[in-house]
């Protein structure tokens, strides 16, 4: 058997969302009972509430939600790094000569432990440079453990616009803890939401080759 790692944020009601944008809620509706064999929630979320993949649609106006994106760079062969804790951005120099070159699927951890139980706004973002230097080694998925690619007061989302300039695809939010540096099997599919700019995935890891 090869080992499994979820680097899935476990959705609960509390879980940090980014400032302003919707609460995490669950509504049993239904419940059993001797009328009522089943029970039944209704979910108020963001499409953004914990792991989640971002859909072009997020940050160009004309971009395809996340109900259209091609499945298959969520799927595959993902390499994990560990980067130094604090860091305001990461930057070129702190991937050049640490990125095989038939890498498709680079994985960013920045915390040493993930902050599930408060929100963190200092978090790690990336700088556009390291975004086109990743795009030029020829990677089509970026994912990290910060909620986003860039900082939280950014309006201009230079990261974001680097991802769009090369067509690369993002997950946000992951939890690497306990992840060791190396290539994993990725498995992040997010829902076929038709009209929706980004998704929840349960994205999980698979060692490759023997556990």
């Amino acid at each position: 058997m090869r080992r499994i790692y979820d680097i899935t944020q476990p959705v609960r009601t509390g879980i940090p969302v980014w400032p302003g944008d919707t609460a995490y809620g669950e509504e049993r509706v239904w419940t059993i009972d001797p009328p009522c064999p089943v029970n039944v929630s209704r979910l108020t979320l963001s499409t953004h509430t914990g792991t989640h993949a971002d859909a072009p649609l997020h940050y160009d106006a004309g971009g395809v939600p996340i109900g259209d994106v091609g499945l298959e760079t969520y799927m595959g062969p993902a390499l994990v790094l560990h980067l130094p804790s604090g860091l305001e951005r990461v930057e070129v120099e702190h991937l050049a000569g640490r990125v095989p070159a038939d890498t498709r699927r680079v994985l960013l951890r920045t915390y040493d432990r993930f902050p599930h139980e408060a929100w963190d706004s200092r978090f790690t973002a990336m700088a556009a440079d390291a975004i086109d230097w990743l795009a030029g080694q020829g990677i089509g998925l970026i994912g990290t453990d910060a909620p986003s690619l860039d900082p939280e007061t950014s309006k201009t989302l230079d990261a974001h616009m680097a991802v769009r300039r090369h067509g690369m695809a993002i997950l946000e939010g992951l939890v690497l803890d306990g992840v060791p540096e190396g290539v994993f099997e990725l498995i992040a599919l997010p829902l076929r939401l038709s009209t929706a700019d980004a998704s929840p995935v349960r994205a999980v890891l698979r060692s490759i080759g023997e556990a």
